[in-house]
């Protein structure tokens, strides 16, 4: 009996998760990956979802939020089978919103470089977590001490700690008077289903995550943002207008290029260069030169991508500039320029130009 394609892709793609991309996260996101890979039963019903929504992390955090909670990889695997139509339905409506606030210690940097006051919206908001980079405490681990920049107003509930590989930096808090983000499927900060699924996409094994973004929640409810629920090939413009005058409107895009067909990753990128300043963060891959020109990430010989699928893109494909990218490390640019080297969650930094080696995140911390 000839073997099912889908099938086939579906045994593959987790293959790759569970012995590439997670056990350094998550033994146990590995271990049900690895399941998959070897049941073409339980394949089967992932073949059920749409291409673009059956990503390990997606498929993981839907089975969770259905209540499947995080067990054995057998007792995960019949309780998948059990629960396969309400899987295959939530999973073909949803897709991964990483809404991660340690993002904004890879941000600060570019956004030190701007007066204020600043109009800060940005491209794949989730719930806004990273609209709010003025109202979280910042320690920067440096070779030789570390770096503190809290609010104005004193340290915050939320302390993001990350590495800094080079020279101790110099930054500033960003005065930001407006804030806005559009999403397809934006989430309410103080609604407590919205809240369950964020801290449900964290991976088990990540320490410190879901309690970090718990926190970062409690800041965005307590001063809501502009959210838009809305395609931003065609609709950033209109919210770009929205802006005040007064302030120096900034676009951000971090993680989230990857996540669009090229065509419409190039209408973000137009309308986002024709505010004051562009920020964004993604794989290397995404950058063909550090003049903020873009390409789609093509996939390795004999290995095929799906679209959406957040850790299926880009890291493989250095940019001509920056030939000795590591996988896994992204790019933050602003204005088209490429600054620094990130981890995709920002918990490391180095300044382009540092003269220190690149090194993987430790698996023990929250990056």
């Amino acid at each position: 009996m000839p073997r099912d394609p889908e099938i086939d892709a579906v045994q593959q793609r987790y293959r790759r998760f569970a012995v590439d991309e997670a056990p350094h996260r998550s033994p146990l996101y590995a271990q049900w990956a690895a399941r998959v890979a070897h049941d073409a039963t339980l394949a089967a019903v992932l073949a059920r979802v749409p291409a673009a929504h059956r990503s390990p992390p997606l498929v993981f955090a839907v089975a969770r939020m259905l209540g499947c909670g995080l067990c054995a990889p057998e007792k995960w695997a019949a309780w998948m089978i059990a629960n396969a139509d309400a899987v295959v339905e939530a999973a073909s409506e949803r897709g991964v919103q990483t809404n991660e606030p340690l993002r904004c210690a890879a941000l600060l940097p570019a956004l030190s470089r701007i007066e204020g006051p600043i109009a800060l919206l940005e491209v794949g908001a989730s719930a806004g977590l990273c609209l709010y980079p003025d109202r979280y405490s910042y320690r920067y681990r440096t070779p030789t001490r570390v770096v503190t920049v809290d609010p104005h107003d004193g340290p915050s509930a939320v302390v993001l700690e990350a590495q800094w590989r080079g020279e101790a930096p110099t930054l500033r808090m960003p005065q930001i008077v407006w804030r806005a983000g559009i999403d397809l499927q934006p989430r309410d900060a103080a609604d407590p289903a919205d809240r369950s699924w964020l801290t449900g996409l964290v991976w088990p094994g990540e320490g410190g995550r879901a309690q970090r973004i718990r926190a970062a929640l409690d800041i965005v409810a307590a001063d809501p943002p502009r959210l838009v629920a809305g395609d931003a090939t065609t609709a950033l413009s209109g919210l770009m207008a929205e802006a005040p005058k007064t302030a120096a409107l900034v676009v951000t895009t971090p993680g989230v290029l990857a996540l669009v067909p090229r065509e419409g990753r190039e209408l973000i990128v137009a309308a986002a260069q024709s505010g004051d300043h562009w920020i964004t963060m993604d794989a290397a891959g995404l950058h063909s030169s550090v003049a903020g020109r873009w390409a789609a990430p093509e996939p390795a010989a004999g290995q095929a991508t799906a679209p959406g699928d957040p850790t299926e893109h880009g890291a493989r494909h250095p940019a001509p500039e920056s030939a000795q990218w590591p996988n896994g490390v992204f790019a933050l640019a602003i204005d088209g320029e490429v600054i620094a080297a990130v981890d995709p969650l920002g918990a490391i930094v180095e300044p382009i130009g540092a003269d220190r080696e690149w090194h993987p995140v430790d698996a023990s911390t929250d990056g």
